[in-house]
């Protein structure tokens, strides 16, 4: 199976645990305890995996010797705090600025870094230079997601603060996406990068949640139903297994480009599979996922001829 296609799937699980782990969020009343739920379920589920699995042992084992070595530096095993760093910046952004904004802002953020980190050649592919016809792909996919969302967005009495929190989340998504990447060289196993990932995820945000606890913010009770609630750190690590292998293939900015299509492709068949109360499928949607996808051919799939002939390796 071709890697763009890959990358588009890890679009959808994206937005297929984002409609778990909001769900999640609204029963708790706490979004910051649903993102350390979420990661710990995941973590519970890559421990059982790490057990039965020599592989991802010889992985794990594989990282720690290039750590010793000092080919690959202690900071690049930071890339499970960016993501905790993320959640907790959109558990803040949301109720000041709506998820749409937050969509449009972070999308942003994420291409901005995508070409700066291929620029720096933080990848397997090398150096990918800042092209016209680059840039111009990653502007056309923002205005892709400003389009999906547009009938949702709210800008009335906008925090700039949470904008720019945002916009600094989706920067920090582009370069943990590269250096999953980087781990994945040294671990040769998705899965231990995955588990890297999950244990210093889980660790920023059980500081985090200690944190918020004393502060004076309250616990919401576990819910017993629906199962699927739960479900959310099992599609996180599909996501960061897949993710760690592709982008050491076709670059961070064509993979956050096929991602975004697939984004929004899956929030279509959600919405229409499992429609959310009082929530319109309209055109902008429509339009959107066209607009994104005229990003990938501008900027995607020529210049990655190589994703079309390539697979994801097998653990």
């Amino acid at each position: 199976m071709r890697l763009d296609l890959f990358a588009a799937l890890c679009g959808i699980l994206v937005a297929i645990q984002s409609r778990v782990n909001g769900g999640l969020s609204a029963i708790l009343g706490n979004g910051v305890e649903a993102a350390l739920i979420s990661f710990g379920s995941g973590f519970i589920i890559l421990n059982l995996i790490l057990a039965t699995n020599s592989k991802v042992r010889t992985g794990l084992r594989g990282i720690l010797l290039s750590i010793r070595s000092k080919q690959l530096p202690r900071w690049r095993l930071s890339a499970g705090v960016l993501g905790g760093i993320f959640v907790a910046i959109q558990a803040f952004s949301v109720p000041l600025i709506g998820v749409a904004l937050l969509s449009v802002t972070t999308i942003a953020g994420q291409t901005a870094a995508s070409l700066f980190v291929d620029k720096a050649g933080m990848t397997a592919g090398g150096k990918q230079p800042i092209t016209l016809r680059r840039a111009l792909a990653a502007v056309i996919t923002v205005i892709a997601v400003l389009v999906a969302v547009w009938d949702r967005l709210v800008v009335a009495n906008t925090s700039l603060i949470a904008i720019a929190l945002s916009f600094g989340g989706g920067l920090l998504l582009g370069l943990q996406r590269a250096l999953n990447g980087q781990i994945n060289e040294h671990s040769k196993n998705s899965l231990a990068t995955t588990w890297l990932n999950f244990a210093t995820g889980c660790t920023f945000l059980s500081c985090l949640i200690l944190f918020t606890t004393f502060s004076g913010d309250t616990l919401g009770k576990l819910p017993t139903s629906p199962w699927w609630i739960y479900s959310g750190g099992a599609i996180g690590i599909l996501y960061i297994a897949f993710a760690s292998t592709i982008v050491q293939e076709i670059g961070v900015l064509a993979f956050t480009l096929f991602t975004t299509g697939g984004q929004l492709i899956g929030s279509l068949l959600i919405d229409l599979i499992f429609p959310t109360e009082g929530v319109v499928i309209g055109p902008n949607l429509i339009i959107g996922i066209v607009l994104s996808y005229s990003g990938v051919l501008i900027g995607g799939v020529k210049a990655q001829g190589s994703i079309r002939a390539k697979s994801i390796p097998k653990n």
